[in-house]
């Protein structure tokens, strides 16, 4: 019988063999559960929050459904392109930032969102603190299985060493925000450059020179692709036609520009972008309270941040983002008949602790991670989103030669595929 190589639903592992593309069936019991937590969430904060809480949910819930139905990965879009020089999902992530950088500056320029409140982009300051935790990141990302919002469409599948990675993550956020007076108050670092309001370029100027850099970045991964012979990306199993919207695997390119969409709602909704770490340091920082540590005092949660530590974790926006995420890929999984628990190893469990440590910590640093610095950032204008996807391959190149001693696979040029 001929064997297929499909992407793993498992970030840990290289494309595993299977004897068809057909999807399992429904899990229709775990697609009910997941609906109901849902609702019971969405009615819970439009009876206790603001009504933008219930927006964002529901943005969440179709941001991890759409990161699960893609398989849509930052890890290993730079992981392939570090080892074997596959810029598929790299080119996805140009399509991605493109749209974003095209819905952002209207919105940016004239401060327009849905509640008349303020809108800001982030842009973040350039300087040791970025460098060091966008590499550490970087590293870590490889290690821990998956970036910030791989990590919640993980859990929502079912990756159960990814609630490890998870833990840790909390744990290096919450040491990276105590720590974080020392990076931005004793490092040297540039102020926060924007290439639309730092430069004269203006919003419509920063839109061409960016769409000129994403072009530019696409056009060097097919260079690369050609000349190395990168192996294609293996494909996934999937439905056809209109049920494919529900069931099954997206085209990367579809999802990049639901991303893109759904990051610019977000902004309109709560007047900054979609962001995922901070609440881990929110998160943390409340249970080390719990512990006794005087959490208050931690120059990180002084002035506007302060008011977060005393207030229910669902007055957060982003906490609420995460729920979502988690909830809509845990929806999805179940849809294509995708969630199992799965087995944790010595090696991954390792990988796991050591990684989420570091995205956490790093992080904080960098001002955000894949989706807080590196989309959000970029889509925002700011050098510190282009200088944190730098810092992050590096890392990612460094890691390609940690993964094997936690048992995790690396593509190699001889593969068929990737």
């Amino acid at each position: 019988m001929t064997t297929i190589r499909v992407q793993s639903v498992n970030d840990v592992n290289g494309p595993v063999e299977r004897d068809d593309l057909l999807i399992n069936p429904p899990q229709k019991l775990l697609i009910a559960g997941g609906v109901l937590v849902a609702v019971v969430l969405f009615a819970y904060l439009l009876a206790t929050q603001h009504i933008s809480q219930s927006m964002l949910l529901g943005i969440g819930l179709l941001l991890g459904f759409t990161l699960f139905h893609a398989r849509f990965g930052f890890t290993s879009a730079f992981r392939r392109m570090a080892s074997v020089g596959n810029g598929q999902a790299m080119r996805s992530h140009m399509l991605m930032l493109g749209i974003a950088v095209t819905l952002f500056a209207p919105i940016l320029a004239y401060g327009a969102t849905f509640f008349g409140g303020p809108v800001a982009g982030y842009v973040s300051p350039v300087g040791v603190s970025l460098i060091v935790g966008a590499f550490v990141f970087g590293i870590g990302m490889q290690l821990g299985g998956g970036c910030a919002s791989g990590t919640l469409y993980a859990i929502g599948g079912g990756r159960t060493v990814m609630f490890v990675t998870l833990a840790f993550f909390i744990v290096g956020a919450t040491v990276g925000a105590y720590h974080l007076p020392f990076w931005t108050e004793e490092m040297p670092a540039f102020a926060p450059i924007s290439l639309a309001t730092s430069t004269g370029l203006g919003y419509g100027g920063a839109w061409l020179v960016s769409i000129a850099l994403f072009g530019f970045i696409a056009c060097i991964t097919l260079i690369i692709e050609k000349k190395k012979k990168a192996p294609k990306m293996a494909t996934l199993p999937t439905e056809r036609g209109w049920k494919r919207i529900f069931r099954g695997s997206w085209p990367l390119f579809a999802a990049a520009i639901v991303l893109a969409v759904l990051n610019a709602l977000t902004l309109l909704t709560r007047g900054t972008p979609w962001g995922i770490t901070s609440a881990f340091a929110l998160w943390g920082s409340k249970i080390a309270s719990i512990l006794g540590f005087d959490v208050a005092s931690w120059g990180y949660w002084q002035g506007a941040n302060a008011s977060a530590l005393e207030a229910s974790i669902f007055t957060d926006s982003t906490t609420v983002l995460n729920f979502g995420v988690m909830i809509g890929a845990f929806i999805a999984s179940a849809a294509g008949g995708l969630f199992k628990f799965t087995r944790v190893t010595a090696g991954n469990f390792a990988a796991s602790v050591i990684g989420g440590l570091m995205m956490g910590y790093g992080a904080r640093l960098a001002f955000g991670c894949n989706i807080g610095a590196y989309f959000g950032g970029i889509a925002s204008f700011s050098l510190h989103g282009y200088i944190w996807g730098i810092l992050a391959l590096a890392g990612t190149f460094l890691a390609l030669y940690l993964r094997p001693l936690f048992g995790l696979t690396v593509p190699k040029s001889n593969d068929s595929i990737c």
